[in-house]
């Protein structure tokens, strides 16, 4: 027979049990932003990024935790700034941001300290991918704002948004900006630009949207079947253009695609 007393201890160790667990997983939490915090600092002021100065500022206790602390911490800061933490040296332990785009300033557009503008700039492609590939300006917009990015409204990443997007980034031809055909108001849209079109591709940009609302690149169906077939006919491209081989059906395994071209900076940014 189970008394009141067992009942009553019973309850008081779960209710034990689950306080440890919520402390654990708010300390964890915790260091993980206090990680990123540390990551994007270091971006910012271009220093380089050593596994022992991130270890400091993680409890001993939890440095056994340390590898998943820190794919919490760039798995965040990806989705957010589409820079990818890259090992430069394993022999000492450095790491380094890197852009998914060869943006000028490492990303950061501009030359000088700043955090990278890449997040942006994936964030339209992605809209103008989901919308067919092409994309009015208020759609664009409209994502921007569930961002808390606006029109002529200084960002503290991002600086002045509507300059970024229409001006600088279609200067370096990451985007086109164009008036809709006809319309009276005038009414503008974008549309990819060569250097995206040759920097990133449909199911890289659907990966990086994926990961932005927290899914897989699948959940999106229809873009995902035309990523699909966009990274077949890369792959097919690659294949021709070497003497000597055949081009592989549908249901053959694709090759690697080729490596994008590396762009040099442009001298006016």
């Amino acid at each position: 027979m189970i008394s009141v007393e067992d009942t009553s201890q019973d309850e008081e160790d779960s209710r034990s049990s689950s306080s440890t667990e919520n402390t654990y997983r708010d300390t964890l939490n915790s260091m993980t932003s206090l990680l990123e915090q540390f990551l994007l600092c270091k971006y910012n002021m271009k220093q380089p990024i050593m596994k022992e100065d991130m270890l400091k500022i993680i409890h001993p206790r939890y440095h056994d935790r340390f590898a998943k602390i820190l794919k919490r911490a760039s798995e965040h800061i990806e989705a957010v700034f589409a820079v990818d933490l890259k090992e430069v040296d394993s022999t000492i332990h450095s790491y380094d941001l890197v852009s998914k785009l060869n943006l000028p300033s490492y990303g950061r557009v501009w030359v000088g300290r700043g955090l990278p503008k890449t997040g942006l700039l994936m964030t339209v492609l992605g809209v103008m991918f989901v919308k067919g590939g092409c994309a009015a300006e208020e759609d664009i917009w409209k994502f921007l704002n569930m961002m808390r990015v606006y029109a002529g409204r200084k960002h503290f990443i991002y600086r002045e948004p509507r300059k970024l997007s229409t001006r600088d980034l279609v200067t370096m031809r990451y985007l086109e900006y164009r008036q809709v055909a006809h319309s009276d108001p005038p009414r503008y849209e974008f549309l990819w630009g060569p250097r995206a079109h040759a920097e990133t591709s449909k199911m890289k940009v659907l990966e990086f949207l994926a990961k932005v609302n927290d899914t897989v690149p699948s959940a999106f169906s229809i873009q995902y079947e035309e990523a699909l077939q966009d990274e077949e006919e890369r792959a097919r491209a690659t294949v021709l253009a070497r003497p000597g081989t055949t081009v592989p059906s549908r249901h053959d395994p694709l090759p690697r695609p080729a490596a994008s071209p590396t762009l040099t900076e442009d001298e006016d940014f």
